[in-house]
């Protein structure tokens, strides 16, 4: 599974969210500054051409559909970034986020609940 842009994912996003589109669907759901057609065009035909998305022609028209899910993408990315940035360490997310204030005690005792409820 080839890494996404930063405009890719948000346009995958946009994709799990409808199940399917077409680019002017699509280009109806971007908030931020819009890019014009034919680049949000390339873009989806960049994530076909990656695996991400599938389409169906009515004519010269295509709808596109995920064909990875959002999770399936999730646990990608997650597991590439806790191996790059935490050195495959779980604890050091916990402790970043600890550290950084993102996560209570109280969530901490709800996740150790869940770990012990798995043994």
């Amino acid at each position: 599974m080839q890494r996404l842009t930063n405009k890719e994912e948000e346009v995958m996003h946009i994709l799990w969210r409808l199940e399917k589109a077409f680019v002017k669907d699509v280009l109806a759901e971007i908030k931020e500054v819009q890019p014009h057609y034919n680049t949000l065009s390339t873009i989806i035909r960049n994530l076909e051409e990656k695996g991400y998305v599938a389409y169906n022609a009515f004519g010269k028209t295509h709808q596109y559909y995920p064909i990875i899910t959002k999770e399936a993408y999730r646990k990608r990315f997650f597991n590439t970034a806790i191996d790059n940035y935490f050195n495959s360490s779980y604890k050091n997310v916990v402790s970043f986020f600890a550290k950084e204030e993102k996560i209570s005690v109280d969530d901490l005792k709800e996740i150790i609940a869940l770990i012990e409820k798995k043994s």
